[in-house]
This record gives structure tokens, C-alpha cells and sequence, in this order.
């Protein structure tokens, strides 16, 4: 899949295993660090309540909504259980230098 390639960030500012919300035309993503130093990128909001999943929790790739809990996987986007079904768009990361981009 190829776009349009947007800035996001400096890998410094998203912690490991954790996520950081970045906002761009209108919309919401949420911009994952892995343990391995890799880097993820979803929609923004759950897909059950529109909650920004950058308030939820990270964990073992695990992304849980901070409102009900849902839970995803947040490399491939998989909902992975109620109240969540739906899963989440996942887009492209690339690390050049010490910044990160996502084609949307």
C-alpha cells in the first residue's frame, strides 16, 4: 500500500510498549512502540464507543480501550473480543533518522 507519507513524530517521544495520538486531516491514529523497537500504526478510536485508544492501556501487543475495555491487536488491528468486533484499520510505519511517518 503506498500514500501519502506524514510525519508523526520523533521515535524518542513514544516510550516502548506504548502509544501516542496523532492527529491529521480530520482524523485520529494511534501510533504504536513495540518491545522490538518496531513501530505500529491504527485508526484512533475504538470502533464499539469512538474512544481515543491513546488514553487505553498497552500491553503484549494489546491495545485496551480505556472505556469498555476492548481489546486489539495492535500489529494487525484484530478485535479480540466483546464489546469490540469490528477491527481497526492499521497503516504503514517507516523510521527514517529518529522520525517516524505513516502512509495514510
Amino acid at each position: 500500500m503506498s500514500g501519502n507519507w506524514i510525519e508523526v513524530c520523533g521515535k524518542d517521544e513514544i516510550d516502548e510498549e506504548d502509544v501516542i495520538r496523532f492527529d491529521h486531516d480530520g482524523r485520529t491514529f494511534a501510533v504504536y512502540r513495540s518491545p522490538d523497537d518496531e513501530f505500529f500504526a491504527t485508526d484512533g478510536l475504538c470502533t464499539h464507543e469512538h474512544i481515543h485508544l491513546a488514553d487505553g492501556l498497552v500491553m503484549d501487543e494489546i491495545i485496551e480501550c480505556p472505556k469498555h475495555n476492548g481489546r486489539f491487536n495492535y500489529k494487525t488491528g484484530e478485535a479480540k473480543g466483546a464489546p469490540v468486533c469490528v477491527n481497526l484499520k492499521t497503516y504503514p510505519v517507516k523510521v527514517e533518522g529518529d522520525t517516524v511517518f505513516i502512509s495514510v
